[in-house]
């Protein structure tokens, strides 16, 4: 593996690239906790909706029963040089309950409709409370790009 050079982004840069990943990307980890049962981690298909980030799930699914027991998420973006964390509160919406702009915009990304599916969905919707990201070291410092759900820079 061959070192590669990081130019350090401001944190404008960092929320620029934050927000069109967030766009562009298919899938992200979501990482769940069971008060008896510990962690759970799995990745989902997602949609960014400018606001929320809105994920679907199994309604029988470890996560969607963690979610609704204990709804502090984290979300994380598939790389580990261009880091993308995400922490907020997951919101439980049944397929034939969630709201339709939502649902219908994660049909057309994906070309899958969990509300047309004869076993239960569940999507999940999480607003982010706080957003970090870095490449590299020499971006630890000033990672935090959203703060208490505002953006900073």
């Amino acid at each position: 593996m061959q070192a590669t050079e990081i130019t350090r982004r401001t944190r404008a840069e960092r929320r620029r690239d934050t927000l069109q990943r967030l766009t562009s990307e298919r899938d992200i980890w979501v990482s769940t906790a069971h008060p008896d049962h510990g962690p759970h981690q799995v990745p989902l298909w997602f949609l960014w909706d400018g606001q929320a980030v809105w994920m679907c799930t199994s309604a029988n699914s470890a996560t969607a029963r963690n979610a609704h027991k204990e709804p502090r998420v984290r979300l994380a973006l598939p790389d580990a040089f261009d880091v993308v964390l995400l922490q907020g509160q997951a919101t439980c919406h049944p397929a034939r309950e969630v709201p339709k702009d939502a649902a219908d915009a994660f049909a057309g990304k994906f070309g899958w409709d969990p509300r047309t599916e004869e076993t239960s969905f569940v999507y999940l919707c999480v607003t982010p409370q706080t957003v970090r990201a870095w490449r590299g070291v020499p971006e630890l410092r000033g990672r935090v790009v959203m703060c208490d759900g505002a953006w900073l820079g």
